[in-house]
């Protein structure tokens, strides 16, 4: 397989780990993009001790934490006007970061050591850090979309343990506009495509259009929505999915969302 079919193979669940670490697409494909960039300028940068995969994983982290590529993209006005880069190196730590990789990406502690470039016993401390300061997060309302039975009890249970409060389970588009109007979530967990033919994703846009409220997308087919061909879920877990990864999804979302909101101006 020649590199740039390895660099493809790969380049989706990078570019949702980059959303992940940014909160947007446009942001997260921005440093995708510089790390293809220097890719593409000395391809002795992908270092494959553990794999291509890891090893472009490791590229990114190098890029992601080059304080003049954060500069670079500060005064970039395409990626500036959004609202959470400018604060990337502070609410995207290293223990975010180790956490992510183990939880959503899937990475054996080894893996992850090698990708930040720290030890292992680094690396589980890391990652123990970020449990603590996810699970201090404040608990909210959560609407779950899904119209599998099994699944949607999943969900229920695992949010509840996380400390959430669960307002309903929706299984159609109707449903959860309707569930959402009665009692506004606080988070929402969606499947993509639901049975009834109706589509998750048109039901949480239609309530984006009401009030705002940070959304974590869950689907058996991921690569479908990681095309960079249209705006694409900033949050996106494939099925089947760890309990690890939704938490990790859903608190960084909601890390986000109360970033945003407690950083916006105040008017007068």
């Amino acid at each position: 397989m020649s590199r740039s079919q390895l660099v493809a193979e790969h380049l989706p669940l990078l570019r949702r780990y980059a959303r992940a670490l940014t909160g947007n697409q446009a942001s997260g494909d921005a440093y995708v993009g510089a790390m293809l960039e220097a890719l593409l300028q000395d391809p002795a940068l992908l270092d494959e001790a553990h794999g291509p995969r890891a090893g472009l994983f490791r590229l990114f982290t190098q890029i992601w934490n080059s304080v003049s590529l954060n500069d670079d993209i500060d005064a970039d006005a395409d990626v500036a006007t959004m609202p959470s880069e400018r604060r990337l190196s502070n609410i995207t730590p290293l223990p975010r970061q180790a956490f992510l990789l183990l939880s959503l990406e899937g990475f054996s502690e080894e893996e992850v050591a090698f990708v930040l470039g720290i030890d292992v016993a680094e690396t589980r401390q890391l990652a123990d850090t970020a449990g603590r300061e996810m699970a201090a997060e404040i608990a909210t309302d959560v609407l779950i979309i899904e119209d599998e039975t099994f699944i949607a009890m999943d969900l229920e249970s695992l949010v509840k343990n996380l400390g959430h409060n669960v307002i309903g389970v929706a299984r159609t588009h109707s449903d959860a506009v309707a569930l959402a109007k009665n009692r506004k979530p606080g988070l929402i967990l969606a499947d993509i495509q639901l049975a009834d033919g109706s589509s998750g994703l048109d039901a949480v846009n239609e309530l984006l259009g009401i009030f705002e409220v940070p959304v974590v997308f869950i689907t058996a087919y991921p690569e479908r929505f990681l095309t960079g061909e249209r705006p694409e879920p900033a949050f996106l877990i494939s099925k089947p999915f760890q309990p690890a990864m939704v938490s990790a999804v859903a608190s960084q979302a909601l890390f986000f969302q109360r970033n945003s909101r407690n950083r916006a101006p105040r008017v007068a």
